[in-house]
């Protein structure tokens, strides 16, 4: 079990990342790449990526980042980024020390090879190696799906966001996780290994992922800023491509439900009011309200009362349609209709 040891000023420090993380989503994603579990949300994703990337490609990689046991902390910065890009810019920029002392610990939970063997000499070519190695794998598996990955994080985020504002860090702790257990001071995470990591004021991020299953995560190293990495609630439909790499020619969500109605429901993933809704539609404020009754009536959003104002926000069906839209493909919605924290 690890143990996650907060002071009255980590409380006041728990942040939950807004957007996913490009590298976490990476990494995580091989992992599941090589698992058999979750077949229902992952199988057809599987099939699609083992089709597209060469065999050469998926082996380096592979070979960082095994089933079980360590990965390098190297592949999955701390430093915050806003893209893939930069991301991986943070990466490949890993001081040599680091990457040599982090590969010399991966070959306690496997063999070196002659690939890790030379990424751990610090060659520059092995790092160019990596880096082609990391957009091959990103562009085929996580580029197609990112948005509807950040449709269903953004929904996570908003709806923790809400149980920290309503009800306190308490419930955001004790809410995150069936594996995770809040005993204050102290977040217990099962089925990690057995650890204590003090935060020691640093507070910690929490950051929402579509590929982690069953079990939270973090970087190993205590040192480095704390991140747990916890699972969203997993729902098929979760990894479908976007219109984008579909069919850039049409826009099938807003075919479906009108412009503004499809603009009212991917403004109401993080959550908004009626005056916010209106602005980002911009629309009046009683069009914005016919807007969403109609999504509410149709179930694809909740309105409940937060002072003087409502709050408008998307659920599970609304987040099946807005990540879905554009497939060309037909599917039953998941019997769970809500977001629940």
């Amino acid at each position: 079990m690890l143990r996650i040891h907060f002071t009255p000023r980590d409380l006041t420090r728990v942040t939950v990342a807004t957007n996913p993380a490009p590298l976490w989503e990476m990494l995580l994603s091989l992992h599941m790449l090589q698992h058999s579990d979750g077949r229902l949300i992952f199988e057809d994703w599987r099939r699609q990526v083992r089709a597209k990337v060469a065999p050469e490609q998926m082996r380096l990689l592979l070979e960082l980042a095994p089933l079980r046991g360590y990965s390098p902390d190297f592949l999955t910065p701390a430093e915050p980024a806003p893209d893939f890009e930069t991301a991986l810019e943070l990466t490949l920029a890993t001081p040599r020390q680091q990457i040599r002392s982090q590969l010399d610990l991966l070959s306690k939970y496997r063999p070196v090879s002659p690939w890790t063997r030379e990424l751990a000499q610090g060659e520059r070519s092995s790092l160019q190696k990596l880096g082609r190695a990391i957009r091959t794998y990103h562009a085929a598996a996580i580029a197609p799906y990112w948005k509807s990955i950040g449709t269903h994080v953004s929904a996570d985020h908003a709806h923790r966001g809400e149980a920290l504002a309503r009800h306190g860090v308490d419930r955001l702790l004790s809410s995150l996780h069936p594996r995770v257990r809040w005993v204050a001071p102290v977040l217990q995470v099962l089925d990690m290994n057995d650890r204590d990591l003090y935060l020691d004021g640093r507070g910690i991020e929490l950051q929402p992922s579509a590929f982690c299953w069953q079990v939270p995560t973090k970087l190993r190293d205590p040192e480095l800023k704390p991140i747990l990495v916890y699972p969203i609630q997993h729902a098929p439909g979760i990894l479908r491509q976007g219109p984008a790499e579909l069919d850039p020619s049409t826009d099938a969500l807003g075919s479906l439900l009108g412009s503004t109605r499809a603009a009212a429901l991917e403004a109401a993933v993080a959550g908004c009011t009626t005056t916010e809704l209106a602005k980002r539609c911009k629309i009046s404020p009683a069009a914005a309200s016919h807007q969403a009754t109609v999504l509410r009536e149709a179930g694809l959003i909740t309105t409940r009362r937060d002072g003087a104002s409502v709050r408008h926000e998307i659920t599970q069906l609304g987040i099946w349609l807005l990540s879905g839209h554009g497939s060309g493909k037909t599917r039953q919605p998941p019997s769970e209709l809500r977001v629940t924290v």
